[in-house]
C-alpha cells in the first residue's frame, strides 16, 4: 500500500511539474510576442499542450462595435471571426457578464441554459469556424478593471467531463498574463488616438515608425496609407480595418459594379468629385451610401448632404485612390458609355463605303481617337492581358479581342473601312512609322486614363495576308508584389521553396511557357528575400514589377545591352542575389552557373515544359554538368489556369468514369485517398455562369506548380547526364507532384475544373 500511495505522490508531483513548465511556455511565448496578433498566433500551441485540449480561440473586444474579434490559421492565410458582446455566444456572454464558465457538455442546451437563456455553442465561431467540442472552458482578460478579451479552451482530449479541479485556476493565471501584455500593447495604440492605432494596436508596426511613416508621406507629398503600404508593406486591408474603427462605419474598397442607379450622380461633377474625394455608391435601405476619405470631417458632411439634398446619408470611409477608380468607373459609364457602333455612326459613313478605301476615314478623326480609347479603356476594366486588332480580309471586318484569364474572348467587330484608321492612330500612340507597312514594328504606349492614373502597353504590329496588318497591344501590370503565401503554392512546395531561398548560394530557376507567372513568382521570391541588409540586382525585359530596395536594369538589345552583358555588370557590383529575366543563350547561362558557385543567389526563367526537362535544355546548351549540378538548388515549374468564378461555381457528384480519369491521370495512390474520404460524400466543382464572371464560369487564374529540389541524388543524376526520365523518377520518389498531379489537387479543392488542367499540363 505505501509503494503505491507512493507511486501515486510521484505521479503527481511529476504532473504538477509538467503543469508548471507548461504553465510558464505559455506565459514566456505571450510575453515574447511583439504585438496582439502575434500573441493570437503564437500562444496557441502551448495553451494547447498545457490543457491538452482540442481548441483554444484568444478574443480580443473591440469597444468601438462592442464586439470580440480574433483571427485563426486557414490553410496559408488567416481569417477573421467576430462575435457580438451577447449572451448568444460562450466568448460574448463572458465579455458581458465578466465572469468565467466551466461547462461539461456545449451540446446540452439545459446546462447552457441555466447560464443564459440565449446561449448556443454552435454560434460561437460561425460557419466553417464552428467548435463542437463538448467541454468548454472560457475566462475573461481583464487590465485596470476593463474586458479587454476572452480565451476559450474547448475539448479535452480521451477524457470526459468538465475540465479538472486545477485547470480553471491555470486559464485565470493565463487570462491575467494576457491582460497585462494586452495593457501593455494597447496603451500606445490609444494614446495615438489616430486613424492608424490599430496598426500599432496588433504589431503590424510601432508607434516610433509610424510617426516617421507619416512624417515622411508629408515631406514627400504621398497620402499616409499609400507610404504605409508601399514602404512598410501594411496590406490595404490592415489599413482598412483601422479606419473602420477608428472612424466607426465600414470600409470599402474598389471593385468592379454595375452602372451607377439612375440619378445618383445628377449634377454633380466629376472634377468636383476627385478634388474633394467623395462618390455617391448607390441607395439602399432609404439612406444614399457615400465612400468619402475622412467621415469625420463634419464641413464635408454637410455639404454632402446639401448637394444630395438629404440627411439620409449612410457614410462609409475609403481610401482616396479607390474613390478615384469608383469616379473613373462611374463616369467612364455615364459619359463614355457610348456603344462602337454609336461612335461608328458619327462618322457619318454608309454601309456601300465600307468598300471603298480607307482614306475616308482618317487617324485624326475625333471619333477614332475615342474608339481607341475605349478599346483600351475597356480592355483595362475587363482584366484583359492583351488587345487583339484583326483585320480580315474575307469578312470585311476587323476584329477586336481580349485575352482574358489566358483565354480570347471576342470584343466588338469594326466595318474594315477602319483598319488603316486605327492602326495608324496606335502607330502614332506608340511613335512607330506610320508609313511602314511591309515590316513589323514594336513600340511602347503610355496611357492616361480619367481621372490621371496611367497605364503602359508594350504594341507589336505584323503584316499579314492581304496587304493590312495586324496589331497585338500587351498590357503591362503594375502593381503591389504578390506575397508568397498568394501564390497558390501546395504545402510541400511552400516549405520546400522557402528552404532554398534561406540558401546563401546557388541557382534557382523558375520555367514554363509565355505568361504563365514566372516573373511574378520571381518577384514574390525576391519580396521574401528583400531585406536592408540584401544588395539585390534585377535585369529584365521589360520591368513590369517594381519593389522598394531592387536595383532593376532594363535590357535594351537594339543597342547591345542584353542579359549576358547586365550579368557582367552585376558581378562588378557587390550582389548579393541577382536575378535575370531570362537564360536565352549559352552565355548569360554559363554566367549565371558561375555566379552562383562564387558565393551569389542566382534567379532566372527558362522557357521549358517540366522542370525534369529544364536540367537537359541547359546541358544542351553547354553547360557542363558537373558545375551545374554543384550549383543548382532548385526548379519550379508552373502554369496558370483558370479559376472556377466563386460566385456561381456549382458542386455535383462525379460520375464513376470522371473518377477513374482523374486516378489515371494522377496516380493508383490517389485512389486510396478518395476511398479514405467517402466517395458517397465526393463532391466536385463546375462552372456555371453569372454577371460576376461574364457568364464565363471563371474568374482570375492561378498557379500549378512543379517542384525539383536539388537533393544529393539529382545532382548525382545532373552529373552523370542522365536522361528525363530518370530524373523525373528520382524527383518523384523524393516527394515532387507533376504539374498534372498538382493541378488535379487544385481540382479535387475546388479551385477550377480538369479540363481547365489539361488544357496546360500534358503530364
Amino acid at each position: 500500500m505505501n509503494s503505491r500511495k507512493q507511486e501515486e505522490q510521484i505521479d503527481d508531483f511529476q504532473e504538477i511539474l509538467r503543469l508548471q513548465k507548461a504553465l510558464q511556455n505559455v506565459t514566456d511565448s505571450i510575453q515574447a510576442a511583439r504585438g496582439i496578433r502575434q500573441i493570437l498566433l503564437q500562444a496557441r500551441a502551448p495553451v494547447l499542450r498545457l490543457f491538452e485540449a482540442e481548441s483554444v480561440r484568444i478574443f480580443i473586444r473591440d469597444s468601438a462595435k462592442n464586439d470580440l474579434w480574433t483571427i485563426v490559421p486557414a490553410g496559408n492565410r488567416e481569417e477573421e471571426i467576430r462575435l457580438p458582446v451577447d449572451g448568444r455566444s460562450i466568448p460574448g456572454f463572458v465579455a458581458q457578464a465578466r465572469t468565467a464558465v466551466n461547462i461539461a457538455d456545449a451540446g446540452d442546451r439545459k446546462e447552457l441554459e441555466a447560464i443564459h437563456p440565449e446561449l448556443r455553442h454552435d454560434l460561437s465561431a460561425g460557419g466553417k469556424h464552428r467548435i463542437r467540442s463538448k467541454q468548454v472552458m472560457a475566462a475573461p482578460i481583464l487590465h485596470d478593471g476593463e474586458v479587454l478579451g476572452v480565451i476559450e479552451i474547448a475539448g479535452r482530449k480521451g477524457r470526459s467531463g468538465r475540465f479538472a479541479d486545477e485547470e480553471p485556476v491555470l486559464l485565470q493565471e493565463i487570462a491575467e498574463t494576457l491582460g497585462i501584455a494586452f495593457g501593455s500593447h494597447l496603451k500606445p495604440a490609444r494614446s495615438l488616438s489616430s486613424r492608424f492605432s490599430l496598426l500599432v494596436e496588433e504589431g503590424l508596426i510601432s508607434e516610433t515608425d509610424l510617426k516617421n511613416s507619416l512624417e515622411e508621406a508629408q515631406r514627400s507629398n504621398e497620402s499616409p496609407e499609400e507610404y504605409l503600404m508601399k514602404k512598410m508593406r501594411i496590406s490595404r486591408t490592415d489599413i482598412g480595418r483601422s479606419l473602420e474603427q477608428f472612424y466607426g462605419c465600414p470600409f470599402v474598397a474598389f471593385q468592379e459594379r454595375p452602372s451607377p442607379q439612375e440619378g445618383i450622380l445628377d449634377k454633380l461633377r466629376p472634377e468636383y468629385l476627385r478634388r474633394e474625394s467623395w462618390i455617391p455608391l448607390e441607395k439602399a435601405g432609404g439612406k444614399i451610401r457615400v465612400l468619402v476619405d475622412d467621415p469625420g470631417d463634419i464641413l464635408k458632411k454637410d455639404t454632402i448632404q446639401g448637394l444630395l439634398k438629404t440627411a439620409a446619408v449612410e457614410y462609409c470611409v475609403a481610401l482616396k485612390d479607390d474613390i478615384l477608380k469608383y469616379i473613373d468607373w462611374f463616369y467612364r459609364d455615364v459619359q463614355g458609355g457610348k456603344s462602337i457602333s454609336e461612335m461608328l455612326g458619327r462618322l457619318g459613313l454608309s454601309p456601300e463605303d465600307e468598300d471603298e478605301e480607307e482614306d475616308l476615314v482618317s487617324e485624326s478623326d475625333s471619333v477614332i481617337m475615342q474608339l481607341v480609347n475605349k478599346i483600351i479603356i475597356d480592355a483595362a476594366s475587363r482584366r484583359a492581358s492583351d488587345i487583339h486588332i484583326e483585320p480580315s480580309i474575307r469578312k470585311k471586318s476587323v476584329d477586336v479581342r481580349f485575352r482574358i484569364d489566358g483565354e480570347c474572348v471576342h470584343y466588338q467587330s469594326v466595318p474594315f473601312s477602319y483598319r488603316a484608321a486605327i492602326v495608324s492612330r496606335l502607330k502614332i500612340m506608340s511613335n512607330l512609322d506610320i508609313t511602314e507597312r511591309r515590316l513589323p514594328q514594336d513600340g511602347k504606349i503610355r496611357f492616361r486614363k480619367t481621372g490621371g492614373e496611367e497605364m503602359e502597353l508594350r504594341v507589336a504590329t505584323l503584316p499579314t495576308q492581304g496587304s493590312v496588318e495586324d496589331v497585338v497591344l500587351r498590357i503591362l501590370a503594375k502593381g503591389e508584389t504578390m506575397p508568397l503565401e498568394q501564390m497558390g503554392l501546395s504545402p510541400r512546395n511552400s516549405d520546400e521553396f522557402l528552404k532554398i531561398l534561406a540558401k546563401p548560394y546557388g541557382i534557382v530557376l523558375v520555367v514554363g511557357p509565355t505568361g504563365s507567372g514566372k516573373t511574378t513568382t520571381l518577384h514574390a521570391a525576391l519580396r521574401h528575400i528583400n531585406t536592408p541588409d540584401m544588395k539585390i540586382w534585377t535585369a529584365e525585359d521589360p520591368v513590369e514589377i517594381t519593389q522598394e530596395g531592387l536595383r532593376q536594369v532594363q535590357i535594351n538589345p537594339k543597342i547591345g545591352y542584353d542579359f549576358s552583358h547586365a550579368m557582367r555588370a552585376f558581378l562588378r557590383s557587390d550582389p548579393d542575389v541577382i536575378m535575370v529575366g531570362e537564360m536565352r543563350d549559352f552565355e548569360t547561362a554559363k554566367i549565371g552557373v558561375e555566379a552562383s558557385l562564387t558565393g551569389h543567389l542566382v534567379f532566372s526563367t527558362l522557357h521549358t515544359n517540366s522542370a525534369p526537362e529544364t536540367i537537359i535544355r541547359l546541358l544542351d546548351m553547354g553547360i557542363d554538368p558537373f558545375n551545374f549540378a554543384d550549383s543548382l538548388l532548385g526548379i519550379l515549374a508552373q502554369r496558370l489556369v483558370r479559376m472556377l468564378c466563386k460566385k456561381c461555381r456549382e458542386p455535383y457528384s462525379p460520375p464513376p468514369e470522371e473518377i477513374e480519369g482523374l486516378i489515371h491521370h494522377y496516380g493508383e495512390h490517389l485512389s486510396s485517398e478518395l476511398n479514405a474520404a467517402g466517395q458517397g460524400d465526393f463532391r466536385l466543382y463546375r462552372p456555371r455562369g453569372c454577371s460576376e464572371c461574364d457568364n464565363t464560369g471563371f474568374r482570375g487564374r492561378m498557379g500549378i506548380h512543379e517542384l525539383l529540389v536539388a537533393s544529393e541524388r539529382i545532382k548525382t543524376l545532373v552529373a552523370r547526364r542522365e536522361p528525363v526520365e530518370a530524373i523525373r523518377e528520382a524527383a518523384v520518389e523524393e516527394g515532387m507532384r507533376t504539374l498534372l498531379q498538382d493541378g488535379i489537387r487544385k481540382v479535387l479543392g475546388g479551385y477550377t475544373d480538369f479540363k481547365q488542367v489539361l488544357s496546360v499540363s500534358m503530364r
